[in-house]
């Protein structure tokens, strides 16, 4: 016997279906997507990282992170739930939205790392309030920072090392890369040329 198929849904009705599943779920053209579950203890440390010293240097602000329980509208049909998002507006009880979203991180996979490289970017560029989109190696101390100014295209940097910080400056403040790689350790990445 078949399953029921799920018709489109909106953004509110997709929450209120999300309600009654014990998954978490991604509204995709309008259908719900199961969430991947059970990402490396990397990727958890780095989320916790980017969570806790976001946290200490926004305190008494008006912006906050949010988990990826808050999701980010792209449009009506489509909500996004990235690892971490910076929300700046006032804090809806209520709400499963980030209510004024303004910086996302995405901690990459091997196996989501293509898409949230090209569609899952370009969807997350088409959401005006934001101003930084942050994707983040797991695996090496680099990330790729996509950033815009008011009524300016995005520009793009790749950061590298645990000496840089990564700039927020619409936001007045920054993040040092040390802190987002914080209790990790790397293993040298094998040379392309012999050095010899």
């Amino acid at each position: 016997m078949g399953e029921k198929a799920i018709a489109v849904m909106n953004a509110t009705e997709f929450f209120a279906w999300q309600e009654s599943q014990d998954d978490l779920y991604e509204l995709v053209d309008g259908l719900p997507l199961k969430m991947m579950t059970g990402a490396r203890n990397r990727h958890d440390q780095i989320v916790v990282n980017i969570i806790g010293e976001t946290r200490a240097i926004l305190r008494g602000r008006t912006c906050r992170p949010t988990t990826q329980d808050s999701g980010v509208k792209i449009s009506e049909t489509q909500i996004r739930r990235p690892d971490v998002a910076i929300d700046c507006g006032p804090l809806v009880d209520e709400s499963y939205l980030v209510n004024d979203p303004r910086v996302v991180f995405e901690v990459l996979s091997s196996s989501t790392r293509i898409f949230d490289q090209t569609k899952k970017l370009e969807e997350y560029k088409s959401v005006a309030s934001l101003t930084h989109i942050v994707l983040i190696d797991p695996d090496a101390p680099e990330l790729i920072v996509f950033a815009r100014a008011a009524g300016q295209p995005w520009v793009s940097r790749t950061i590298e090392g645990l000496e840089a910080e990564v700039e927020f400056s619409s936001l007045g403040f920054s993040l040092p890369m040390a802190e987002i790689y914080r209790d990790l350790s790397f293993r040298a990445r094998p040379a392309l040329v012999d050095r010899e």
